[in-house]
C-alpha cells in the first residue's frame, strides 16, 4: 500500500511539475504574441487615440462652424433676393420738380437764329 501511496506521490509531483512548465511556455507564448503584434502595429503607422479624438473635436468644430455660416448665406440670400424683388420706389417729389424746371427752361429759353 506504501508503494502505491509513493507511486501517486510521484505523479502528482511529476504533473505538478509539467503544470509549472506548461504554465512558463504559454507566459513565453504570450510574449512572443504580444511582441509581435506590437511590431505589426507600429508598422501599419496607426494614429493614436488622443491624436485622433483631438481630430474628431476639429472636425466637430469646422462642421457646426460650415452649418452657421451656411444658414447666414441663406438668409443674406433671402434678403437680396426680396430686395431686388421689390417694386422701384417712385422717384422723390425733388426730382420731379428739378425735371420739370429744366424742361420749362428749355421751352422759355430764347432761341438762336
Amino acid at each position: 500500500m506504501q508503494t502505491t501511496g509513493r507511486l501517486f506521490d510521484d505523479i502528482a509531483k511529476l504533473t505538478g511539475g509539467a503544470m509549472g512548465a506548461l504554465g512558463g511556455v504559454k507566459q513565453e507564448a504570450e510574449a512572443a504574441i504580444r511582441q509581435r503584434l506590437e511590431r505589426i502595429l507600429s508598422d501599419m503607422d496607426l494614429v493614436p487615440r488622443d491624436e485622433f479624438d483631438a481630430m474628431a473635436d476639429v472636425a466637430r468644430a469646422a462642421r457646426e462652424e460650415q452649418e452657421a455660416l451656411t444658414k447666414k448665406v441663406a438668409a443674406l440670400e433671402a434678403r437680396l433676393a426680396k430686395l431686388e424683388s421689390a417694386p422701384k420706389a417712385a422717384p422723390s417729389k425733388t426730382g420731379t420738380a428739378k425735371a420739370a424746371a429744366k424742361t420749362a427752361k428749355a421751352k422759355t429759353a430764347p432761341t438762336k437764329d
